[in-house]
């Protein structure tokens, strides 16, 4: 058995250190149905008071309610935590995306208006969400680093950005994180992404590494659940995905693990330089993610689950086909 501690782990050669797992915020702002403003402030300050010290947010989820719901939460606790927050994404007033924007102006502007929802002085690691095809990286990279120079930003990260674009951005700039979508059923950046970041000194943090809850068993919670719009949760594919995910919670549950421990616990084994970001919105999700630090898998365990259920048996993409076309992750 590989034993994992609760030992930090350094976001790139530039970054801060960070519990080897990090609390993802989104959630908490109704993309996955109701959400309830008490429970997710309880469960970020019990995550920080766990010692999990990376939050994640995006000044687009819930319109810049997460931010005002992350400041509220880390009120008295900011100097336990790095807040990472990801920008550019546009929304209309009925809450559609509608395309994004990194222009340095744009990258300034949406950073002041995030320390002011977060109630912070500094934003610990700021990122683009996605590239913007109509701005080069550098201009945005260079952006950032005005910040930096500034006082308001103290490090640089990049999310869902293929090889090209990270090894540009890395030559303007040190990156600490590249943020990417990584599970069981998502394992495209092992083969070109994840061999070109420790050469940069890049470190990388998880997302969805439950691919959503699909992995858990989790299903949509009608149309406000965005879930419901993804091709893996979807007619057929939802029906065929749910036979993959009755043999993972058979594996998981002859291990003595639930569901989630035991991605987690696949995502730490395969990636162990790397930092999950898991998105619990309630304290009993919290202590079940927690607790995947204390049941690592072994080498002959991770063999049989990739056997079990290898990447092509989760049908469908992880986006829908207008998302995955612009993708630069995907390219």
């Amino acid at each position: 058995m590989t034993g994992y501690s609760k030992a930090a782990v350094k976001l790139g050669q530039t970054g801060p250190a960070v519990f080897p797992i990090g609390l993802g915020c989104m959630g908490m702002s109704g993309l996955y149905g109701a959400t309830d403003d008490a429970e997710s402030i309880a469960t970020i300050q019990a995550a920080i008071d766990a010692g999990v010290n990376l939050l994640d947010t995006g000044d687009f989820y819930g319109m810049g309610h997460n931010e005002l719901l992350v400041g509220r939460a880390i009120a008295g606790r900011r100097d336990r935590v790095h807040v990472s927050v990801k920008f550019g994404a546009l929304r209309g007033p009925d809450g559609a995306f509608i395309g994004i924007d990194t222009r340095p102006a744009a990258v300034k502007t949406f950073a002041a208006y995030s320390l002011k929802r977060l109630g912070v002085d500094v934003i610990d690691i700021y990122r683009p969400s996605r590239l913007d095809p109509a701005v080069p990286i550098e201009e945005t990279v260079g952006a950032i680093q005005d910040l930096v120079s500034a006082g308001f930003v103290r490090y640089i990260g990049l999310s869902e950005v293929g090889a090209a674009t990270i090894a540009r951005a890395a030559r303007v700039q040190p990156i600490v994180d590249l943020q990417i979508e990584y599970s069981l059923a998502s394992r495209k950046p092992e083969r070109e992404i994840f061999p070109r970041l420790h050469p940069l000194g890049i470190s990388a943090t998880l997302y969805s590494v439950f691919s959503r809850g699909l992995l858990t068993g989790s299903k949509p919670a009608g149309k406000s659940d965005f879930r419901t719009y993804f091709p893996r949760f979807a007619g057929e594919n939802q029906s065929k995905n749910s036979e993959a995910v009755s043999q993972l919670k058979r594996f998981a549950t002859e291990r003595a693990m639930s569901p989630g421990q035991l991605l987690i616990a696949w995502a730490r084994a395969r990636q162990p330089h790397f930092v999950p970001i898991i998105g619990a919105k309630t304290r009993g999700q919290l202590t079940d993610v927690l607790g995947a630090l204390e049941k690592p898998l072994s080498a002959a365990d991770v063999a049989a689950l990739e056997a079990l259920i290898p990447e092509h048996a989760i049908l469908g993409s992880r986006y829908g086909a207008e998302q995955m076309a612009v993708l630069d992750s995907e390219k």
